[in-house]
């Protein structure tokens, strides 16, 4: 893959097409009583942290979505994710130091949320359980993105930051599945490419930036990763019913 294609953030056609976000949403919510079929879990905590600029408000029909999956579901609880302002990455210290209190945690990060869940497991591995983010960018140019100037005008800090980035771009010592999806309107999809090893995958829906958080696809997924077993993960297979669904990650 070419420098040029990593530094590239998406096209403005995509970036047109984040309004079936709300398509998306009300999809979920149409396939809700479906989706009650997805795997159930072990009752252990799930930490949900929202993208840029928004709240736990944005994250909460996923945490109700896995609540009723059986887990522990948490939101961040700092307010809008304005990036690493002074505080917040010990405040998630902090909070996953007491969720971990009782087991291993799985965080969950949809866009710069997964960048935080990635420096989470980077720091305090022996108390995430598995780390799985959805459109998040953690590879390639910090500035693949159509979100590089909110970024830096809410958290007051310049998209190039090389002690994060480091500990960002390296795939977390725990299961990691990166979620991501071509036709993503705010980052660059080759930006959300994780390095396929035994214990770290991709999965590729067909969704939104702004809809990852509420797709239907997203949900069963996720539903699918947290519920293996500790100890037991293995690679994502959609059932055969589900396939067309899942497009391959790997294809060119």
């Amino acid at each position: 893959m070419n420098s040029t294609a990593l530094a590239r953030p998406p096209s403005k056609l995509f970036l047109l097409g984040e309004g079936r976000a709300l398509w998306e949403a009300g999809a979920t919510l149409a396939l809700w009583p479906l989706l009650q079929l997805s795997p159930t879990g072990d009752g252990h905590a799930v930490l949900v942290v929202p993208g840029l600029g928004a709240a736990d408000g944005s994250t909460k029909l996923l945490r109700s979505f896995l609540e009723g999956r059986g887990y522990a579901v948490h939101g961040w609880g700092m307010g809008a994710n304005l990036g690493p302002r002074p505080g917040v990455e010990k405040g998630l210290d902090d909070l996953l130091t007491t969720l971990s209190a009782s087991g291993p945690v799985s965080v969950i990060g949809w866009s710069l949320g997964g960048v935080f869940a990635r420096m989470l497991a980077a720091r305090q591995p022996e108390s995430v359980r598995s780390v799985i983010t959805l459109g998040t960018p953690f590879k390639g140019s910090p500035r693949a993105t159509n979100a590089t100037k909110a970024y830096e005008l809410l958290s007051g800090r310049s998209a190039t930051d090389t002690r994060r980035m480091g500990a960002v771009r390296r795939t977390p010592p725990v299961p990691t599945t990166s979620i991501f999806s071509r036709s993503d309107g705010i980052v660059s999809w080759r930006s959300s490419l994780e390095v396929v090893t035994s214990s770290s995958e991709n999965i590729e829906v067909d969704a939104s930036h702004m809809g990852l958080g509420t797709h239907p696809s997203v949900y069963f997924a996720i539903a699918d990763r947290l519920a293996r077993p500790l100890g037991q993960w293995t690679k994502f297979e959609a059932p055969s019913l589900l396939r067309p669904f899942y497009p391959d990650p790997a294809r060119r």
